[in-house]
């Protein structure tokens, strides 16, 4: 009898009728002598009616406030989740964040979770009780109610997964598995049956949405395996139909390119004419990352002077407002210029088989310049190649990548 935890997305709940679909398969885990806890995520579109409110009313919000707003979407999707299945015979009972407690840190709309109490959620499976717990939030140390990021109730999910030492970690959604790249681009892109931890965390940080990355880090720092399976076809997790996140060690066939990302929730920052002396970037830099703006690609251009430079960065779009604001109150900061771009987009290649092969970069590289695809920003890992570019170009640089590293299905 295994103990596994089950998540379910908006669009896998997202009325009544599909979570009494969601029910089923977890009644079914329960007929094959498995103890279940069940994560739900708010139904299909309500959080973004929530964000939209709270919007309305002053797009630079007191974020505590604005967790108790879009956190209630979860709570009533695990109370409608219980009641199901207590209507079908099992036994079955709603957690709210605070109830276990999900301790998380402070850092309001993109909290941390820091420690998750598992007692009496243990003593509940024990006795037989299928556990449905409210993904996305938590509660930090003083009872305010925090949430965890959008996505965030991929990582609630792995992350109990982990505190309760469970065997595997289900992630029901609308597709069936992690591809080599959106299938809505590129519709003979194959479904990857194993991945390693790394490349799927390489892969989520630049724009895959099946997994939120910080559900990953936790899944490769506990060894918690993960499956991304439909919550829309007739298996169960147990059945593994679907892809498992798994140690690279565990996969027999590496191929030198896993996959390819991309995200078009990017936006571009340069400074021009910032003086080029010791401590500029950290001047920029650690103001951002107090105002919990996430940095992702750097570049500083060479001084040819000695006296100034230029520096460009990446930040998602919901956070240029909040970076051109905290900019613009460095009061010691000099710049000659700020200029902002919301029409980026950022194009990745993920692959183990990268640490012993060379030539990837030389094949993107060659490759987007024969679409006549410009590069603005490059940005590299030991198993990642990211490239920024305009927004129009994307389908066209996808299609041709995963073509060129002989992904296609």
């Amino acid at each position: 009898m295994a103990l596994i935890v089950a998540k379910f997305g908006g669009t896998s709940v997202a009325d009544v009728t599909k979570i009494k679909g969601a029910a089923m398969k977890i009644a079914r885990e329960v007929e094959r002598g498995h103890r279940v806890a069940v994560v739900v995520s708010a139904m299909a579109g309500v959080t973004n009616q929530l964000v939209e409110y709270c919007n309305q009313v002053d797009k630079l919000h007191d974020t505590r406030e604005y967790d108790v707003v879009v956190a209630s979407g979860e709570q009533i999707t695990s109370g409608l989740m219980a009641m199901t299945l207590q209507k079908m015979g099992v036994k079955a009972r709603s957690w709210q964040g605070w109830q276990l407690p999900i301790v998380t840190d402070d850092v309001h709309s993109k909290a941390r979770i820091a420690e998750i109490k598992t007692a009496e959620l243990l003593k509940s499976l024990h006795a037989g009780e299928v556990a449905v717990i409210p993904g996305f939030q938590g509660m930090t140390e003083d009872g305010r109610v925090t949430t965890l990021g959008r996505g965030g109730s991929d990582t609630s999910a792995v992350a109990i997964a982990a505190a309760l030492d469970a065997e595997r970690c289900d992630i029901y959604t609308d597709v069936d598995g992690v591809y080599t790249t959106d299938p809505r681009i590129v519709p003979h892109a194959k479904k990857i049956d194993k991945i390693s931890y790394e490349e799927m965390l390489e892969l989520a940080s630049v724009g895959a949405k099946v997994l939120h990355i910080r559900s990953v880090e936790i899944a490769m720092k506990k060894d918690i395996p993960i499956q991304v399976l439909s919550s829309f076809e007739d298996h169960v997790g147990s059945d593994l139909p679907g892809t498992l996140v798994t140690r690279e060690e565990d996969i027999v066939e590496q191929q030198l390119v896993t996959g390819v990302a991309y995200t078009r929730d990017e936006a571009k920052v340069t400074l021009l004419g910032v003086p080029d002396v010791p401590g500029v970037a950290a001047k920029i830099f650690s103001p951002l990352a107090d105002a919990a703006v996430n940095v992702d690609m750097i570049v500083q251009n060479v001084s040819p002077d000695g006296k100034y430079t230029d520096m460009t960065f990446t930040v998602p779009q919901a956070d240029l407002p909040r970076a051109i604001q905290t900019i613009k109150a460095l009061k010691e900061l000099k710049y000659r210029e700020l200029q902002t771009s919301d029409t980026v987009a950022k194009v990745s290649v993920v692959g183990i088989g990268m640490k012993s092969h060379s030539g990837v970069a030389n094949t993107m590289f060659k490759t987007l310049a024969e679409k006549s695809i410009n590069i603005q920003v490059i940005s590299t890992s030991e198993i990642k190649i990211s490239v920024l570019i305009e927004q129009d170009y994307v389908e066209l640089a996808v299609r041709s990548l995963h073509a060129a590293y002989g992904l296609e299905g």
